[in-house]
C-alpha cells in the first residue's frame, strides 16, 4: 500500500505520521484485520499500542460486536482469573454471587489484553487454552465453556526474555506472536515530530480558549533532537505544558528546554532500551548476590592472613599497612584493632593450620576447632535458599512497618511478586 492509499485509514483513527516504520506497522494491522487470528502488537509505553488494537477491530467482520481492552499490570494477581474467565458464588471469600467474565461478555467480540508479559503462570495456561480451543473454566467450577473471541496482546517488555528466564510460556507467546506488529518509539520517527506537536498545540488551543503556541527555529530542532522516552504520552504532556504555561506564543529553545525532563537531552549516545521488571533483581537473584559478596569478602579474609603470618613479627608494621589497604571494611576496624594489640601470631593457635595452595594464590586456612562446624553450617544455608528469602521480606517487612510497597522497592522486586511471596511463606504482615 502506498501512502496515499493510508491517508484515509489515519484520518480516521486519528494517526499522525508519514515514517516509514508507522507506515509498515499501519499496513500490517490493516492486512490482518479481515482473520481472525492473534496479534502481538509491541513497543515502548506511550508509542499508541491500544490504537492499533482498535484499527484491527473496526475494520475486521467483529465491528460491531463487543471490544474490551484489558490492562493486565493493573489487575491483583488473586482475581486475575477471576476477572478474565468469571466465577461461581462461594467459589472464594468475597465470592457473594455468580459473575460473568470477560471471555464470557465479549463472546463474539474482540478482547485486548494490553501488558500481557504481567500475567501470572497459571493464567497464561488457561488463555493458552482460550486460544488453542475456544474453552474456558469459571473459577470454582467444573463446567466447561465455550467462546469465540478474538484476541489482541501488547507488550513493552521483551518477551522472549522473560520466556528464557521462566516467567512466560513459551507455547503461549508463539501462538500470540501469530502476527507481530512492532510499533517504532518516536526517536525512530523524527520526522513526525513537529507535526505530532502542532496538531496537539492546536487542540490544546481549542481546548483551553487560547492561540497556539509556535516555535523558534532552534526550539523546533531541540523538539527533533530530543530522545522522547516516553514517546507519544510524553510529547502530547509537553505539549499541554507549553501551552498552558508559555508566558510568549513564540516559545524558544530556553523555555522550551524548561518542559524537557534533562534525562532525555543526551542524543550524542546510543540509547538502550529495557522494560521496567527487567531492571528489577528477581528474590533469587538477591540471594546470589549477597552470597556472592560474602564469598569475596571470607576470599578477601583469608588473602588477608596468609599475609599477616609470613615473616613473624618484624613485619608487623607492614602486615598493619596490608590490613587497612586490602581488608574489606566490613572487618578492618576490628582487625587492626586486635593485630596491634596481640601482633602477627596466629600461627602459633594450635588450633588452626594454613595449607598452601598448589596455584600459589591465597592459602585455604583451616582450623581443628570451628572449621566443620563452620563449613556444616555454610552447607546447610547454601541448601535452604527459600528460608534465607524469606528471612529477608520479614526483615524488609520489620524495616518498613509492614509497608508492602515500601519494602518490595527495598527488596528490589515488584509488589506483586512480595505479595506471593507472603502468602507462600506464610508470612504474618
Amino acid at each position: 500500500m502506498t501512502p496515499k492509499d493510508l491517508q484515509p485509514i489515519k484520518q480516521r483513527f486519528g494517526i499522525i505520521g508519514q515514517s516509514a516504520k508507522l507506515n509498515h506497522a499501519l499496513e500490517v494491522a490493516i492486512r490482518v484485520a479481515s482473520t481472525d487470528l492473534s496479534v502481538l502488537i509491541t513497543g515502548e509505553s506511550g508509542v499508541g499500542k491500544e490504537a492499533f488494537s482498535q484499527i484491527i477491530h473496526q475494520l475486521s467482520a467483529r465491528k460491531h460486536e463487543n471490544f474490551i481492552a484489558v490492562n493486565c499490570g493493573a489487575i491483583p494477581e488473586g482475581t486475575i482469573d477471576s476477572e478474565l474467565f468469571g466465577h461461581e458464588k462461594g467459589s472464594f471469600t468475597g465470592a457473594h454471587e455468580k459473575r460473568k467474565g470477560y471471555f464470557e461478555t465479549v463472546n463474539g467480540g474482540t478482547i485486548f489484553l494490553d501488558e500481557i508479559g504481567e500475567l501470572p503462570i497459571g493464567t497464561q495456561a488457561r488463555l493458552l487454552r482460550v486460544l488453542e480451543s475456544g474453552e474456558y473454566i469459571k473459577v470454582g467450577s467444573s463446567l466447561v465453556q465455550k467462546t469465540d473471541v478474538r484476541v489482541l496482546a501488547a507488550t513493552n517488555v521483551n518477551l522472549p526474555r522473560l520466556v528464557q528466564k521462566g516467567k512466560f510460556r513459551e507455547d503461549l507467546y508463539y501462538r500470540l506472536n501469530t502476527v507481530p506488529i512492532i510499533v517504532p518509539p518516536l526517536r525512530e520517527r523524527k520526522e513526525d515530530i513537529p507535526v505530532l506537536f502542532r496538531k496537539f498545540c492546536v487542540d490544546f488551543s481549542e481546548r483551553y480558549k487560547t492561540s497556539p503556541i509556535q516555535l523558534t527555529d532552534d526550539a523546533r530542532q531541540l523538539l527533533v533532537s530530543y530522545d522522547w522516552p516516553g514517546n507519544v504520552r510524553q510529547l502530547k504532556n509537553v505539549a499541554e505544558q507549553a501551552s498552558v504555561l508559555s508566558i510568549q506564543k513564540l516559545v524558544d529553545v530556553n523555555e522550551l528546554a524548561g518542559f524537557l525532563p534533562k534525562g532525555g537531552m543526551s542524543t550524542s549516545l546510543p540509547v538502550v532500551v529495557d522494560s521496567q521488571s527487567d531492571n528489577l533483581m528477581s528474590d533469587r537473584e538477591i540471594l546470589y548476590k549477597m552470597m556472592f559478596d560474602m564469598r569475596n569478602d571470607l576470599n578477601e579474609l583469608k588473602r588477608f592472613v596468609w599475609n599477616a603470618t609470613q615473616g613473624g613479627a618484624e613485619h608487623d608494621a607492614a602486615n598493619l599497612e596490608y590490613i587497612k589497604n586490602n581488608l574489606p571494611s566490613a572487618y578492618r576496624d576490628t582487625t587492626v584493632k586486635n593485630f596491634s594489640s596481640e601482633g602477627s601470631n596466629i600461627t602459633e593457635n594450635p588450633n588452626i593450620k594454613i595449607v598452601s595452595p598448589i596455584d600459589n594464590s591465597a592459602p585455604t586456612i583451616h582450623s581443628t576447632a570451628v572449621h566443620q562446624d563452620y563449613e556444616e553450617g555454610i552447607i546447610e544455608d547454601s541448601l535452604s535458599l527459600a528460608d534465607m528469602e524469606k528471612k529477608l521480606i520479614e526483615k524488609a517487612l520489620q524495616k518498613h512497618n509492614g509497608k508492602r510497597r515500601d519494602a518490595a522497592l527495598d527488596l528490589g522486586i515488584s509488589e506483586r511478586t512480595l505479595y506471593r511471596k507472603i502468602k507462600e511463606y506464610d508470612i504474618n504482615a
